[in-house]
């Protein structure tokens, strides 16, 4: 069984300032002018209150942070697996820290960031993943206006335990606020938007709910195709075989293939099933990063490749990257596969093991969850 990796970041003086009256840790040589006047940092105990949720699942989750405070000390002291990917060069963390170690912990392909703080340790959070990668906040800081944070810690680590229990998890665009502490000193409140981020959260029907909460399969195959169709610009989108991708070429008014893969640019059909080797030919004179593949799985077996789709081989998969793969489905759909995870069987064992993880599954229109994909191993 793959292991959930959760990248975790602790800004170790995030809040500190607070319970001396500072108003918070931003600015040079507040952190040491709390600790003077005696504030005890709290950030790892914030921290702890959301890991001990996970405590019953240590042996399916491997923790990748930064040294000491940062994130190590306190993951091994609850007794999860941990590599150290990132090591402090200061006594006292600084922004770059939390930037530095984001950017190095996001190369590990984490499933999530976890990170522990306040609006300034979120707005370095969002300077390096912007809304990119699912990030969720332990909130630890004394100014906590941004939607990126969980309720309270507790609820931070419900949430990921939905995730690693491979419960239906809604991904969330929420914004970065923060305020202009040193105006905030002076009895000023001026807040700002700084970005957002992707949040995961508990799966919420927004769109298409028929009175007893059952989806109305015909009305999310509507906002599924639209969402789609609103992404699709001058790059190549190579259409694979199934009922629900079928629905985005009925919304195009194209004709499709629907044991077979196509090709649309520019919402214009390109080609018809199509060949391993042609789609191969087809997808050459493409930058990288242009051209997508939408897919579906298979309903009640939770195969996303090697289940009639062998169009696409690995050499396709690999050339249009893990990064540009759409995979849509109703809510109803995933449910049914009863948490069990989404399928790479693409017949080569090491881009099965790259397939695994995270995946966003585009469910509705801007309504999009976090689901397991596993190799067959």
């Amino acid at each position: 069984m793959k292991q959930f990796k959760l990248g975790l970041v602790i800004n170790p003086i995030a809040g500190i300032g607070g319970s001396v009256a500072l108003k918070g840790s931003d600015g040079v040589g507040i952190a040491e002018q709390a600790i003077a006047l005696g504030a005890a940092p709290k950030s790892n105990a914030r921290a702890s209150l959301a890991l001990e949720i996970l405590l019953p699942y240590r042996d399916s989750i491997v923790i990748y942070t930064a040294t000491g405070d940062m994130g190590e000390s306190l993951a091994q002291a609850l007794g999860f697996k941990t590599e150290v990917v990132y090591k402090l060069t200061n006594a006292i963390t600084t922004a770059f820290d939390t930037e530095q170690a984001v950017t190095t912990l996001i190369k590990h392909d984490i499933d999530l960031l976890l990170f522990a703080g306040g609006d300034g340790t979120a707005r370095n959070v969002c300077h390096i993943v912007e809304d990119k990668f699912p990030v969720l906040g332990i909130p630890a800081g004394c100014k906590i206006h941004s939607g990126v944070y969980a309720i309270t810690p507790k609820a931070a680590g419900r949430v990921v335990e939905l995730m690693i229990t491979n419960q239906l998890v809604s991904l969330t665009d929420a914004d970065v606020m923060d305020i202009d502490e040193s105006l905030f000193r002076q009895g000023i409140v001026k807040a700002k938007r700084f970005g957002e981020m992707q949040v995961p959260s508990e799966l919420r029907y927004i769109q298409a709910v028929k009175s007893g909460g059952k989806e109305s399969d015909e009305l999310v195959l509507q906002d599924i195709a639209a969402d789609v169709i609103s992404k699709m610009d001058d790059e190549l989108f190579i259409i694979g075989s199934g009922s629900t991708t079928a629905f985005v070429m009925e919304e195009l008014g194209l004709e499709n293939t629907l044991l077979g893969v196509d090709a649309i640019c520019e919402q214009a059909l390109m080609a018809n099933d199509l060949t391993e080797p042609q789609l191969w030919q087809l997808i050459q004179p493409y930058a990288p990063g242009k051209v997508k593949l939408v897919i579906t799985l298979i309903g009640g077996q939770g195969h996303i490749f090697g289940r009639g789709n062998q169009q696409l081989s690995p050499r396709v998969i690999r050339a249009i990257g893990k990064e540009n793969i759409f995979i849509i489905a109703t809510k109803t759909k995933l449910n049914a596969l009863q948490a069990r995870p989404l399928i790479a069987d693409t017949g080569d064992n090491e881009l099965d093991i790259e397939l695994s993880g995270y995946l966003a599954v585009t469910t509705g229109y801007n309504d999009q969850v976090l689901y397991p994909v596993a190799s067959p191993q």
